[in-house]
């Protein structure tokens, strides 16, 4: 594998409600900004006070032990969980009262923890399925199989086959999407999540099960993806060589609350974190 290239960590400035964002994207509304979200399980609070935002070219990370509340977040933001409190804004829109295709179409995508593929279609078709709400055909011309289905159906694959070939998949198209190995189902998947036109890619421990091989692999399509769709990237991620690697900015979650903020640098020489991950120094 070629030499991994250098990618310089950008200053991070404060952006309204004491969030802060990549410099350069300082010059615009951050694409995500959760202000004092929240989330109760009957007398559990969850998450409690999540204040963040995103710049709309930042590679951010959501880090911190098992339990702490991360993948919840996700929900909140995918409207998996409706949030008991506080408010999501989504390029700037208040998404309170969407669902989770309406919070996609608006322009957040995911992966999850555990591949969620479709096992028995093709890989392309996997694409195709995340390109449904871009067709333009109605029910009754995809029954009838009309000149307009076809035409659909045809500038879809093509730009399917094009998102995989990003990622060097374009041979595999015709292949079952179960049979592949562990790490292109994960790059298929999120090739998929791709395919809606997101403007914030969520990424939920993308990682998990790979090989060092794989995981520099997945470090340098994370930058990829963000260099040639120009968006957000936001990451839950246990691996924390790829995520002091690539992400810019990153927030640290524990018991559903924010224990830290700043750069990779600052992020590692937090006590609070370095006590949350590996416990308090008796005296």
């Amino acid at each position: 594998m070629s030499k991994q290239q250098a990618y310089p960590k950008p200053k991070l400035v404060p952006v309204p409600s004491t969030n802060i964002i990549p410099e350069r994207d300082a010059d615009k509304s951050p694409i995500l900004e959760c202000r004092h979200l929240g989330i109760d399980f009957g007398g559990l609070s969850a998450v409690a006070d999540f204040n963040m935002a995103i710049g709309r070219t930042e590679i951010a990370g959501l880090i911190g032990p098992n339990g702490a509340g991360k993948t919840t977040v996700f929900n909140l933001l995918t409207k998996v969980y409706q949030p008991t409190r506080g408010t999501i804004l989504l390029d700037g829109h208040d998404t309170h009262s969407m669902t989770t295709a309406q919070v996609n179409r608006a322009g957040i995508a995911r992966t999850f923890q555990n591949i969620r593929l479709f096992d028995n279609l093709s890989v392309v078709d996997n694409v195709k399925v995340g390109l449904h709400n871009q067709m333009r055909y109605g029910m009754a011309s995809g029954i009838l199989r009309l000149p307009g289905y076809w035409k659909e159906e045809r500038v879809a694959k093509e730009r399917a086959m094009e998102l995989l070939s990003i990622f060097d998949m374009q041979d595999l198209s015709k292949h079952q999407a179960g049979s592949l190995p562990y790490g292109a189902q994960r790059r298929l998947e999120i090739v998929r999540a791709l395919a809606t036109n997101p403007s914030l890619l969520l990424l939920d421990e993308p990682a998990a099960g790979m090989n060092p091989s794989e995981t520099a692999e997945l470090m340098n399509n994370i930058r990829k993806i963000r260099d040639t769709f120009q968006i957000a990237i936001m990451l839950i991620e246990h691996d924390m060589n790829l995520v002091m690697g690539v992400c810019e900015g990153i927030c640290v979650l524990n018991f559903g609350r924010i224990i830290a903020k700043g750069t990779p640098e600052e992020i590692q020489a937090n006590p609070a974190v370095v006590e949350a991950y590996l416990g308090k120094k008796k005296d």
